[in-house]
């Protein structure tokens, strides 16, 4: 049947690959033995299987040697090893090399079963995964980092350096500098860039939520957890996972992280038996973390652990050089289904001398906004917001009576992000609201974040 998983089951004992072969044969698989590493490469070289069963000691070719040959051909494929009570450690150094998990030889049937599923499911994510990639790459293909400011030199230098490396990397700078395509630009150039680059937004998710995205659970690990399911670390085997907003991990997984780290070692909610991962981690935020490990907030060990490399991005305000051409390849991206508009040179000198508390997000933003309302191909001044035509910088507004309270106070918080450089938990402090209630006003005033 079309439908049937394709298990390649590797064992030099050739009565058992029988008995195995009718078993799962039984229980739906598609089945093919070999009875040997060399002849499972051959396999491998006339077939696709979604997971294989390797033997670890067989003679000539053992499972560990062909282990590693096959996922130098397939790297997708998932291998669960089989092993005897002697060669557990075997077992536990193939799953470093890329084994999906190992199971002891007699191997219970339910068990073997539950470890395919996984493994396959594994599998289809990663797959899916990967043309999601290729499709971001595609839609995405725009979206490169452009500049000729001499701020930029080291941060592209740094890039070319560390991705050539393992280590974590830490990028600081304001919200909208472009930290996710920095981490996107060391992953490209890694030897991880056929594998998925993985993105999580630690600010986005509540505790519990963001344990079980980032480590996966077991089913009934909690109420709602109706069935088992991988977490990013996993999807981003062999490739890279990207923690943006780190700064804002609870001290419970900030322990954990620090334990995937350290060890590679990571544990789903709710499961008792831990596997490794061979993921990459690369960090951004834009707090200041040095003040953050003072304050109680952000483990010490866990700080020098991410900032093995820092990469720091200048605001907008500091690479004003950049504007022309950023705005130059906003609008052409725009143009793309419809006329390419041209903005006119007052319009923007304005645009020279704006603060941009968003960075390059909030010119993105406002070039898409002034493509969609401005009647003919010539964006002019009269076409540009007010606090942007006016040039307004943060000590120029004043009180006025045709002023409404809206206005004023969406007025102040612009401001205010602007003195504190797009920190929004430092915004949130100084105007003596929550954070939650910050980014429903940011909403509700349509103020880039």
């Amino acid at each position: 049947m079309k439908n049937k998983r394709k298990v390649l089951f590797v064992d030099d004992d050739k009565t058992f690959s029988k008995v195995m072969k009718r078993e799962l044969s039984r229980m739906r698989y598609s089945v093919v033995c070999a009875d040997s590493g060399e002849s499972a490469l051959d396999e491998l070289k006339r077939h696709d299987f979604d997971v294989i069963i390797l033997d670890i000691k067989m003679p000539g070719m053992g499972g560990l040697k062909a282990l590693k040959k096959i996922k130098k051909t397939d790297s997708e494929t998932e291998v669960i090893m089989l092993t005897g009570r002697a060669t557990i450690e075997s077992a536990v150094e193939s799953m470093k090399m890329g084994a999906y998990d190992y199971i002891t030889k007699p191997c219970r049937l339910n068990e073997l079963d539950i470890l395919l599923k996984k493994a396959y499911e594994k599998k289809q994510l990663l797959k899916e995964n990967t043309s999601l990639r290729r499709l971001a790459t595609t839609k995405e293909q725009d979206k490169v980092m452009l500049s000729k400011s001499k701020k930029m030199k080291p941060v592209f230098n740094l890039i070319d350096k560390v991705a050539v490396t393992d280590s974590t990397v830490l990028i600081q700078g304001e919200s909208g500098t472009g930290k996710e395509l920095v981490a996107k630009g060391i992953h490209e150039k890694s030897k991880r860039n056929k594998h998925p680059f993985v993105t999580v937004n630690c600010a986005a998710l509540h505790d519990t939520l963001l344990e079980s995205e980032l480590f996966g659970h077991v089913k009934g690990a909690f109420t709602g957890a109706h069935e088992t399911r991988l977490g990013l670390f996993e999807v981003a085997d062999r490739g890279t996972l990207f923690l943006d907003e780190v700064g804002e991990l609870p001290i419970g997984i900030q322990a954990k992280l620090l334990r995937v780290l350290e060890s590679g070692e990571i544990r789903k909610l709710g499961d008792s038996k831990s596997m490794f991962v061979d993921t990459r981690i690369i960090t951004a935020t834009n707090k200041d973390l040095p003040f953050e490990v003072k304050k109680g907030t952000f483990r010490e060990d866990l700080f020098f652990r991410i900032n093995i490399v820092q990469i720091s991005l200048p605001p907008l305000r500091e690479r004003k050089e950049d504007i022309p051409l950023l705005v130059e390849h906003f609008l052409k991206m725009q143009g793309i289904n419809a006329i390419e508009k041209k903005i006119c040179p007052e319009a923007l000198e304005c645009l020279m001398n704006y603060n941009w508390s968003g960075n390059i997000r909030e010119l993105k933003n406002l070039i898409e906004n002034l493509v969609i309302l401005t009647d003919g191909e010539k964006i002019g001044v009269c076409n540009l917001p007010e606090e942007i035509r006016g040039h307004v910088e943060a000590k120029d507004y004043k009180l006025d009576a045709n002023v409404s309270l809206s206005d004023l106070e969406r007025q102040h918080i612009v401001n205010t992000l602007s003195k504190m450089n797009g920190n929004k938990t430092r915004v949130a402090e100084v105007l003596g609201i929550s954070i939650k209630t910050l980014y429903n006003k940011l909403k509700c005033y349509d103020i880039p974040y």
